[in-house]
């Protein structure tokens, strides 16, 4: 895994100091993770109840998640408690930075520590270069960063560590001290830099895995009272990576797999909910068969390739399809209310979504609508409606009701005599 560590003493109204080694972002796919491991200490007059997060406006634009935690207890016994993080604005912020304030635990009197794990996940950031690769040829990619933490602290101590997934390190940029050992470059150690520091990087790497974007996810989430949750997802797939240029051979691509489309699609892996059932994959043709379906009792994966392979700027539309014992995500709220709990993300791995829709279509009957999404909390929908049990019977009445009148209008009509005959 590629990673950057970042080792850093911030302070604003007091001093964050933050461990070596305990920071990584994580480049070896199109999504970039960064983890942050941060030692607080308040060095201030007053207490502390947040600690600011800070980013450039090119990057807050593509922030897909921001979480932080606690650790609390030693060793064997540490457990980590989330910590709230929300947007915020500081008057004097320069150059359009966005900042997240992450609320503590428990405010920090004046010489208290705390540890803080905070991780941010960002897409769209590589940018591929050359923009048009054959088929015979590997990717490379830019990535954009600072060899400095952007912060609103005054930083006293930081060292950056950046891995690559290989040794194919076109060029990067040099911020002395910087050093490279095999797949790893490091910036740092810098000392005594003043807030809002940025010193701007860029590494040109090789990359070969797909970039994978859903344009547009639309998914329909039907619910049945007889037991079962019915759920279809529509997709439109991009490779959004260096475009194809030329010809596509598949004798080449099939006979040279090792060489020939490297950075293609050559299957997605889809996590679904345990006990799926009733699962296809589809696109406007019919059935894709080149799909396999692996069932556990925590998980299931479902791993499908297209029916043709994408190269960089291809692109795919087919249909999921699956159903779900309906206990397992409907509940009754202590109001006597039904609520549905699904997840709202996508279950492609490592996969970049533009455009959710999510259609959740309730039983006949249902009264009240109405829906919580909680975020950023987690990616958790809940839909809420009142539904009696007795309109579970209307379509079965409906349905009888039908069948009988049918038979009495057959009855009737054997019984009545239509013929002309002399009174």
């Amino acid at each position: 895994m590629e990673a950057i560590r970042r080792s850093i003493d911030l302070s604003y109204s007091f001093i964050v100091d933050l461990s070596m080694d305990q920071i990584r972002i994580d480049l070896t796919s199109s999504i970039v993770r960064v983890f942050l491991t941060l030692k607080v200490e308040n060095t201030g007059a007053s207490q502390a109840s947040d600690v600011l997060l800070a980013f450039p406006p090119t990057e807050a634009e593509h922030l897909a998640i921001v979480k932080a935690s606690t650790a609390e207890g030693k060793r064997k016994r540490k457990t980590y408690v989330p910590l709230s993080v929300n947007p915020t604005e500081l008057p004097d912020a320069p150059n359009g930075a966005r900042l997240f304030s992450i609320s503590l635990r428990n405010p920090l009197k004046t010489g208290e520590a705390a540890v803080l794990e905070v991780l941010y996940i960002v897409t769209h950031c590589l940018e591929p270069f050359p923009v048009e690769i054959s088929q015979s040829e590997t990717q490379f990619v830019y990535y954009h960063d600072s060899a400095t933490l952007l912060s609103p602290y005054h930083v006293m101590e930081q060292i950056t560590y950046i891995k690559t997934p290989n040794n194919k390190v076109e060029s990067y940029t040099r911020v002395d001290p910087t050093n490279r050992a095999g797949t790893e470059l490091r910036y740092g150690l810098y000392h005594d830099l003043p807030p809002y520091s940025y010193s701007p990087i860029i590494v040109h790497f090789e990359n070969n895995n797909p970039f994978a974007v859903v344009e547009e996810l639309v998914r329909e989430v039907e619910i049945s009272h007889w037991g079962n949750l019915q759920v279809r997802e529509h997709y439109k797939l991009k490779h959004a990576g260096a475009r194809h240029k030329g010809v596509f051979s598949r004798v080449e691509y099939q006979s040279r797999p090792s060489i020939s489309g490297v950075s293609s699609f050559k299957h997605l892996l889809a996590r679904l909910p345990p006990r799926v059932h009733s699962v296809y994959y589809r696109d406007e043709i019919g059935n894709i068969s080149s799909s396999h379906l692996r069932l556990g009792s925590q998980k299931s994966e479902l791993e499908i390739e297209p029916r043709y392979p994408l190269f960089g700027g291809w692109k795919a539309t087919f249909v999921i399809g699956y159903g779900l014992p309906l206990q397992d995500f409907l509940f009754e709220s202590p109001d006597g209310r039904h609520y549905l709990n699904f997840s709202f993300g996508c279950p492609l791995l490592e996969t970049v979504v533009d455009e959710l829709t999510i259609k959740v279509v309730l039983p006949e009957g249902s009264k009240n609508p109405s829906s919580a999404v909680p975020f950023p909390v987690n990616q958790q929908l809940e839909v809420y409606y009142d539904f009696s049990p007795i309109s579970m019977l209307a379509e079965p009445l409906m349905l009888v009701s039908a069948v009988f009148l049918f038979f009495i209008a057959c009855i009737a009509y054997l019984h009545i005599d239509l013929s002309i005959r002399k009174s």
